[in-house]
């Protein structure tokens, strides 16, 4: 009797914690935001669109540096720029595709951000052809007498398909952006081209968010920020500096981890 009355209890305590859990989840796109070294960016949309106005990948990732400074960090990470969109690339990308060869500076389709296309776009091969790779576009937003801040929508691609808005031949992205955007700046960190780093309010917890082309994501919506070293030198012994974000914050990251893998298997079958 005893043993059943204690089972009982840990079912109780374990079901009311799930249920707060999941009150507090559901809050999360009501959560408290954060802009303390980047104050013009409040109120500023955190997502790109497409060329018909369509919602694209979210604002993930974002440098401070100058566009040399940019050059050499991601060439010494292994990241290549991506060719302009042409009809010579365009057909390279395809016969990379078909054919199953190595294309490391495939073009990439474009996004808008502030009615602009981006200004650069890296990206990293994984595999044997251009129909998985890692890759970034940036946005060039300030740079008046001070190094430029950059955002980025950085996502991995898993395939080629057919889209789901537009039934073009695009890639499809991997859902779960937040690895993507860890893998970069873990990237440009081992590199030895980041000074310091630190996070910034984006889009907003997001446990079901699709993209331009109709592909399902999930983010816990903050921007991580790189300020990059000067130069193409790596200063000898030097360190990253991370610069922890308000505890409001960080408790909502606690909170998202937890339910991470969650989003995972509903999103990465829904990509399936």
């Amino acid at each position: 009797m005893r043993l059943r009355l204690r089972h009982h209890l840990i079912a109780l305590a374990t079901l009311t914690f799930l249920a707060l859990l999941v009150g507090v989840w559901a809050a999360l796109p009501l959560a408290w935001k954060h802009y303390e070294r980047h104050k013009g960016l409040e109120g500023q949309p955190m997502v790109t669109r497409t060329k018909q106005g369509i919602p694209g990948d979210p604002i993930n990732f974002g440098v401070v540096g100058s566009d040399a400074d940019l050059q050499c960090a991601f060439a010494a990470a292994g990241w290549r720029a991506a060719k302009p969109v042409t009809m010579k690339s365009s057909l390279g990308i395809v016969g990379s595709v078909v054919l199953r060869r190595p294309y490391p500076t495939a073009p990439v389709s474009a996004l808008y951000y502030q009615g602009r296309k981006e200004d650069l776009a890296f990206e990293l091969a994984e595999g044997r052809s251009a129909d998985r790779r890692h890759h970034v576009r940036l946005w060039r937003l300030t740079g008046d007498g001070a190094p430029p801040l950059w955002l980025g929508s950085d996502s991995f691609d898993r395939g080629v398909g057919v889209s789901h808005t537009t039934l073009r031949v695009t890639h499809h992205i991997d859902p779960d952006l937040d690895s993507e955007r860890d893998f970069l700046a873990g990237a440009l960190d081992h590199a030895g081209h980041v000074a310091d780093d630190y996070q910034i309010s984006g889009v907003g917890p997001t446990p079901l968010g699709h993209n331009g082309g109709g592909d399902p994501y999930f983010t816990d919506g903050d921007v991580e920020i790189e300020r990059l070293t000067t130069g193409c030198a790596v200063p000898a012994g030097a360190a990253t500096t991370h610069h922890a974000s308000p505890w409001p914050a960080q408790l909502r990251s606690w909170v998202w981890r937890v339910a991470r893998p969650v989003n995972r298997l509903l999103q990465g079958d829904a990509a399936n």
